[in-house]
């Protein structure tokens, strides 16, 4: 039996927690990838799974190479046990691939339907759910087009990720200029531009087998200043109001989401939950490690197992949970090449608070300002008895190490 995992670059999600867990649950590995160089070299660093280069994008570049290795003559016989990705990009190609091949996974209109942000919004105003104002771009269209759209409005890729290239404009020469200004980096680009959704911005982290869906927990996200959406902190939220999470699990439904893991992020306001994008797959920048740690839970081990089959198991109550986390990232505030960083750091602060840093840039790597994750040096995360602790305790510890660019 064999775990298939399709990625494009690496990503701590599978360094730090698929391919360690695939380990401890004895499945040998086989990471499918359009970008098999940019893996680490060492069969340690990726604990023991082998990467193979395949056209990851495309459903039938996926069952080639699942078939391409299945071929060989030591390995003829062995049968792929579970089929999955935690990439946004790639979550349709693979649900049709393991679909085609009688494995468990994701419903592959409803993996659509999360990428496509107009499909995302089209569904749920059909399912009679919410309605939000928004007019789809082609990559020839004038910005004009999306005149019934009211100001302030967000303009951002069709099936964009980390919002990247994800601006606030004020009216249509903004509109114009940004329009532009994506095109000329995304070429053929499909966009979209939609109200402004205002509200409290939450996520919400969910599991399913297909048959049942559970809520892992959720994050009160804080963002940057306008008119981007860099996510700065992340702070432990599970205790919504049962008629907003009801809200949030009635929209997923509509969009067919129900297996293996889901990140949802919505803003809150007057007691109405509103869908800014739905993610099918772990939250990232190391917040799904953190909160397996904060939960005590082998999330990554879970997932793989739903993908095997396995129903979904019993999982904490994290309203219960008698502890709190937040995340923290060091952003670049310019462009440039980062020339001091500290490398990973543990640390035990005040009552106990467990203390973290991981690089997210090399120290030597040069780069653009966008506004996005992509500007993301280091993620910090705190996990302790109650917010103001902890809170209290990050700042300190954040504040003793240094991060420059020149």
């Amino acid at each position: 039996m064999r775990l298939y995992l399709t990625a494009l670059n690496p990503t701590d999600s599978v360094l730090d927690g698929f391919l360690p867990a695939a380990a401890r649950l004895g499945l040998p590995v086989t990471v499918l990838t359009d970008q098999p160089s940019a893996w680490p070299a060492s069969p340690a660093q990726r604990s023991g799974a082998e990467v193979a280069g395949a056209d990851v994008r495309d459903v039938r570049g996926v069952l080639d190479a699942v078939y391409r290795r299945r071929g060989r003559p030591a390995d003829r016989g062995e049968r792929p046990v579970a089929l999955l990705s935690n990439s946004d990009h790639l979550q349709t190609p693979t649900a049709l691939a393991a679909e085609y091949l009688g494995l468990p996974g994701k419903d592959w209109r409803a993996a659509l339907r999360s990428k496509d942000k107009r499909l995302t919004r089209r569904t749920v105003a059909d399912a009679g759910l919410d309605r939000v104002a928004a007019v789809a771009l082609g990559p020839e269209d004038p910005p004009e087009l999306a005149g019934t759209v009211p100001f302030p409005a967000v303009v951002k890729p069709r099936e964009g990720v980390a919002s990247e290239d994800v601006y606030l404009v004020d009216g249509v020469a903004e509109l114009r200029r940004r329009v532009a200004e994506i095109r000329a980096r995304r070429p053929g680009q499909g966009l979209l531009v939609e109200e402004y959704l205002t509200g409290d911005l939450h996520t919400l982290e969910t599991l399913g087998d297909g048959e049942t869906i559970a809520v892992l927990g959720g994050w009160r996200t804080s963002l940057g200043p306008p008119p981007t959406f860099t996510e700065e902190a992340l702070d432990w939220a599970p205790d919504l109001p049962a008629p907003v999470l009801a809200q949030v699990l009635a929209q997923l439904d509509a969009l067919g989401v129900g297996f293996g893991a889901c990140h949802t992020e919505f803003v809150v306001a007057d007691g109405r939950a509103r869908l800014v994008e739905v993610n099918y797959r772990l939250i990232g920048d190391r917040v799904d490690l953190v909160m397996a740690e904060l939960l005590d839970l082998p999330l990554f081990a879970h997932v793989i197992r739903i993908h095997a089959g396995d129903p979904l198991p019993p999982l904490p109550d994290p309203v219960r949970l008698a502890r709190h986390a937040r995340v923290e990232w060091v952003c670049a505030d310019r462009s440039g090449t980062l020339v001091a960083a500290p490398g990973p750091v543990d640390a035990t602060g005040p009552a106990g608070v467990l203390l973290g840093s991981r690089p997210l840039r090399t120290v030597g790597v040069t780069a653009p300002l966008t506004g996005t994750n992509r500007d993301y040096l280091a993620a910090l995360h705190g996990i302790g008895p109650d917010p103001a602790t902890v809170r209290d305790a990050l700042r300190d510890f954040r504040a003793a190490h240094r991060w420059k660019i020149e």
